[in-house]
């Protein structure tokens, strides 16, 4: 009846009819959705106002938030003067924290050779005035020399650190800059037991590393974000930050936990007067944080999982004849014994290199990732004017890498299990 009344507008409802009559649509259609889909992941992963790359995290010493206030001939000038200050003030900072006392006046001789780099926290400069408040490193070994300090003993496996920042009750990692990330990035890892691998978020960080990978179990996947950044294991610290009202207190909780499975080590609580105090907040509880995971390393509890190391025991009979036969040699000596001989599959090494600024970095980056063999290249400390700290991903033995890179044109030095670089 709808049809002999309105015969024009009630044309046949077959299957034919329906059906797609020119598969064309469909494939246009398809790519226009690869098309949006492909520039969603890549703005994902592009995006270039989250990244915060770490700092110097070599085994330095530093001395911090030192206030400079100089006058000179010209703006120059007054930085020179105010920097040299900086590091007269910070050898008699460093001296006094390790010893307790206040050590021997250094010249500025002296002083250039065992400072590595100066790290600007703020600053303001004048046509003849500088102001600043400026950190001081200085090399471990010669300023060890005269400080009296022996190298370290205790150190853990590197260990990837994964902070977990939850505002309004949204968790976050990479996703955008926080305070927290900016805390971690910032904290001069060298001189704490923990060998923290800590990643600047950008790339294919916001992928691989986000809170949804904090609640998963399976170490299978675990395992290839582990190796992709040449660590063990994993660390998540989580700041949840609690804003009373607008301008008000502010309430921070702070969670150390360790593992795929997010083992609870130790929570704590801090405060401050107003939001302006978070940056402070945050320092503060970073430097905890690493005490927390520092105590849990000499308590034993920092243990890595068994399921995410997939190497296979070394077998007693597997021995050379004259280690198999020797009663006396720890387990821990069998293992370093053993280890020396040359590993075919993909291993990390650490490199470290000069980068005058942030051009350098970037072309010693994408040198080394050309090498033949090399897996990954990426700066995992930075220290513009002083030497960065590369880990590189190479399919090979350490020997191997510095024959691939004296072939690429690279200076090469070993020394300490390292190697450093130049051209």
């Amino acid at each position: 009846m709808i049809s002999a009344a309105f015969p024009r507008f009630a044309p046949r409802l077959t299957f034919d009819a329906i059906r797609p009559r020119d598969w064309r649509w469909a494939a246009l259609f398809g790519l226009l959705f690869a098309i949006l889909l492909a520039g969603i992941v890549d703005g994902q992963i592009t995006r270039g106002d989250r990244g915060i790359t770490p700092i110097n995290s070599s085994g330095d010493f530093l001395a911090s938030g030192i206030l400079v206030d100089v006058t000179g001939d010209n703006a120059d000038d007054a930085r020179s003067k105010g920097w040299r200050e900086a590091q007269r003030k910070g050898w008699a900072q460093l001296y006094r924290r390790l010893n307790g006392t206040d050590g021997p006046a250094l010249t500025d001789s002296v002083l250039d050779g065992i400072v590595t780099s100066i790290v600007v926290e703020d600053e303001q400069i004048g046509p003849r005035r500088y102001v600043a408040k400026l950190g001081v490193q200085f090399d471990r070994v010669r300023a060890g020399q005269i400080l009296g300090v022996s190298g370290r003993t205790l150190r853990s496996p590197p260990l990837l650190v994964i902070p977990v920042y939850s505002i309004d009750g949204i968790p976050q990692v990479f996703e955008q800059r926080s305070a927290w990330q900016r805390a971690w990035a910032e904290y001069n890892t060298g001189q704490s037991a923990i060998d923290y691998v800590r990643t600047a978020g950008t790339g294919a960080d916001t992928l691989l590393i986000n809170a949804g990978q904090t609640g998963r179990r399976g170490r299978v996947w675990w395992r290839v974000i582990l190796d992709q950044y040449g660590a063990a294991d994993v660390l998540t610290p989580i700041a949840r930050v609690e804003y009373s009202y607008p301008g008000g207190p502010i309430k921070g909780i702070f969670t150390a936990r360790f593992g795929p499975d997010s083992k609870l080590i130790s929570s704590f609580t801090m405060t401050g007067p107003s939001p302006a105090a978070l940056p402070d907040m945050m320092e503060k509880a970073v430097a905890r944080m690493d005490r927390i995971y520092t105590d849990a390393l000499t308590a034993g509890i920092l243990k890595t999982d068994t399921y995410l190391v997939l190497e296979k025991p070394v077998e007693r009979e597997d021995l050379p004849e004259e280690i198999a036969t020797d009663e006396e040699i720890l387990p821990s000596e069998i293992d370093a014994s053993v280890s020396t001989a040359p590993a075919a599959g993909v291993q990390s090494f650490t490199v470290q290199y000069s980068s005058p600024d942030v051009d350098s970095v970037t072309a010693t980056e994408r040198a080394v990732a050309g090498v033949a063999g090399v897996q990954s290249a990426s700066t995992t400390s930075l220290a513009l004017g002083g030497m960065s700290v590369m880990r590189v991903t190479f399919r090979g033995d350490m020997a191997a890498l510095r024959a691939a890179l004296a072939a690429r044109g690279f200076n090469v030095q070993e020394g300490g299990g390292q190697l450093r670089i130049s051209r």
